[in-house]
């Protein structure tokens, strides 16, 4: 053998690797050329329109209230705490004070963030007029 060493431990990983990789490319490549190639390019009226019921799609204005963005975030800023939460109520004996000083500091600041939350009104749900 000359500097290429077939003994590695992880060599035969690297092969697999490879292996799958041209293998995925291949796939890939391979379904996207069967499916451009058998697909109908008949572009009809009937076939456009859509299937048995609703209105006939046309361009409107996005009339979705900004509210359900920011209750969505919101909700998820202050879900996100429970992940935070479960490992240290798990481990709380082991933490011990320090822990649950820890803890309560995170706690203050999540409720800061909602006090200032309620304060601006995002909490609020407006009319949609």
């Amino acid at each position: 053998m000359s500097h290429l060493d077939l003994a590695h431990p992880y060599f035969g990983v690297f092969v697999i690797f490879i292996f799958t990789f041209v293998a995925f490319l291949a796939t890939t490549f391979l379904s996207r050329f069967i499916g451009q190639s058998l697909a109908n390019k008949n572009a009809q009226k009937l076939k456009l329109a859509p299937y048995e019921c609703g209105l006939a799609p046309t361009k409107q204005p996005n009339r979705i209230s900004s509210q359900f963005y920011l209750m969505a975030l919101l909700f998820i800023l202050f879900d996100v705490e429970i992940i935070f939460m479960f490992p240290w109520a798990v481990d709380f004996k082991v933490l011990g004070v320090f822990g649950f000083i820890e803890m309560l500091l995170f706690v203050f600041l999540l409720v800061i963030g909602f006090v200032y939350a309620w304060r601006k009104g995002a909490l609020q749900w407006q009319s949609m007029k």
